[in-house]
């Protein structure tokens, strides 16, 4: 049995084919290719006999009176084989076979191996108890034991028999771990599974892909796709929704809208889904015209946009600083009664604000508290990013102040526009405060906010100020931005201090910190060339 490696996956994963419907266990061609599964192991136990017939013959007629008083009596008499047996005899009662599973579990654990857990997953399994099952085998795999999943396969192939069970055990086994974002496991699943005959249902299949877009592995998620297809595993509606999610995701909306139009063929619909998956394509794009085609589209094949169509587009207008339209959406919206939440509000209250029109984004943040829509902290940080702008401070304190009402907490959003608005007054000791403020209160300033307090450090001549920031920035080993530290050397320059210069810029080439394209010798101050060749030879 063969394991494949997880960086190793698109390369095994090829080339696509029609989709046929999918069967638990085939054998014959596959895709214009021969496939002979391997035949299917079995592994037999011993029968009973003696003091084990016995206990586990008065263990059963215990078990199905439901007498667990008098099989407590038992308890110290159990052995991992009779548990097997006692599993195997009431294995057509699943309720039983679960209760007495997890009795043995309490009574003595260390009787339960990973047959006994391969037995109940099987039992539970035919009877498509899948949550029951998923349960037990995530108590398995969150174990230590690194070849524990390895072993697991194995062992639930080998009592595959004994326990007359069906390809739905596998199938739970591979989205389960699909649904603990266990790729290399879940793709060794696969894998093995397609060795022996037996193919994941399509369900498990959309598990598997959403865990790989949740953690953008779009790369991956596009290859089992076309792995999907290979191996005749029929896709739904949700499995091309995803499709096209990828391949906007990775920027190919002409792919994208080949699925889209695909779906008829096969036997899938379009959802609302499918639209705003397109729609949101087209709008990370800027195609914001073709982005509104497809809204109007959606009228006319009688889908009613929901209010991630109307919050897509919205933001993609205000992205590109069309607000205006932005608002005519968001006046729609409402004529459809479809409800603006917390994320359309948030959207155009930034818009605004980035426009600098703080009075209509206020007006906007009464409205939510009148038609009692929660606010967030990013619509507090869009309300104090729009007041600082402006640099009206006080106001934005004020919200700040509100912050504790609302029990929401400060972020380095909040504390970056803080920044801004003392920066915008030039008051850049009270900017350095907040700076520190932000540092302490556990958030990481990025480059932005260090050149925006070097910058207003320099319009205020204080280059001492500028010096301490740029070390901060040493600190945390950030390379400077050229523009900001071009500016700050040559003002310390025209100061008359050029040791200055020399030592950060000495101490830049020590840390390997000196921004690439930064040149020296055009920044100190005019002088002799043996002066300048002479700084260049001190560095």
């Amino acid at each position: 049995m063969r394991s494949v490696p997880f960086r190793q996956f698109s390369t095994l994963f090829s080339s696509s084919l029609k989709e046929p419907k999918i069967e638990p266990r085939i054998t014959g061609t596959l895709g214009g290719r021969k496939w002979n599964p391997l035949p299917i192991p079995h592994r037999t136990i011993l029968e009973p006999k003696g003091q084990d017939l016995d206990f586990i013959n008065v263990a059963h007629s215990h078990l199905i009176h439901s007498d667990w008083a008098k099989l407590d009596l038992l308890s110290n008499g159990l052995t991992t084989f009779r548990v097997k047996h006692i599993l195997l005899k009431i294995q057509k009662d699943h309720v039983l076979s679960l209760e007495f599973f997890s009795w043995v579990g309490v009574k003595k654990p260390s009787l339960h191996t990973l047959e006994t857990h391969s037995m109940i997953l099987h039992i539970l399994t035919k009877k498509r108890k899948f949550k029951s099952a998923e349960s037990i085998l995530r108590s398995i795999i969150v174990s230590d034991s690194i070849d524990l999943p390895s072993k697991l396969f194995e062992e639930i192939l080998y009592s595959y028999r004994l326990c007359d069970s069906s390809p739905l055990v596998f199938d739970s086994l591979f989205k389960t771990f699909a649904h603990m974002s266990k790729f290399r496991n879940a793709t060794d699943t696969f894998c093995r599974m397609k060795d022996y005959g037996f193919l994941p249902m399509v369900e498990s299949c959309n598990a598997y892909l959403s865990s790989l877009l949740d953690l953008h592995r779009v790369d991956i998620a596009l290859a089992f796709y076309r792995e999907m297809r290979r191996n005749r595993i029929s896709a739904n509606v949700f499995t091309l929704n995803m499709v096209m999610c990828a391949y906007c995701k990775s920027g190919k909306l002409d792919k994208a809208l080949e699925v889209f139009r695909e779906m008829d063929s096969m036997y899938c619909s379009p959802t609302v889904q499918s639209y705003n998956t397109l729609i949101a394509g087209y709008c990370n794009k800027g195609l914001l015209s073709s982005a509104m085609r497809l809204k109007s589209l959606m009228g006319k094949n009688g889908m009613q946009p929901n209010v991630v169509t109307f919050n897509t587009l919205i933001n993609g207008f205000c992205k590109e600083g069309k607000v205006h339209e932005a608002s005519k959406l968001f006046s729609e919206m409402k004529s459809f009664n479809v409800t603006p939440n917390t994320v359309t509000y948030n959207t155009l209250i930034n818009g605004y604000s980035e426009m600098g029109n703080n009075e209509i984004g206020g007006k906007l943040f009464e409205e939510m508290s009148k038609n009692r829509v929660k606010a967030d902290i990013l619509t507090y940080n869009a309300l104090i990013l729009g007041l600082c702008k402006e640099g009206k401070t006080k106001k934005a304190a004020y919200l700040v102040k509100e912050l504790d009402k609302e029990n929401l907490v400060p972020n380095t959003s909040t504390f970056s526009a803080l920044i801004r608005g003392q920066c915008v007054r030039k008051s850049s000791d009270r900017a350095f405060q907040l700076y520190k403020s932000m540092v302490r209160s556990g958030y990481h300033p990025n480059e932005h906010i260090f050149g925006m307090l070097i910058s207003t450090f320099c319009k205020n001549e204080d280059f001492d100020g500028a010096v301490e920031v740029l070390r901060e920035m040493f600190e945390r080993s950030m390379v400077p931005d050229v523009g900001i530290l071009s500016e700050l050397c040559g003002e310390l320059c025209q100061s008359g201090k050029q040791k200055s210069v020399m030592l950060l810029c000495s101490e830049m080439e020590a840390r390997h910190l000196m921004p690439e394209g930064f040149d020296v010798a055009k920044v100190i101050c005019p002088g002799s060339v043996n002066e300048n060749t002479a700084f260049r030879d001190n560095l």
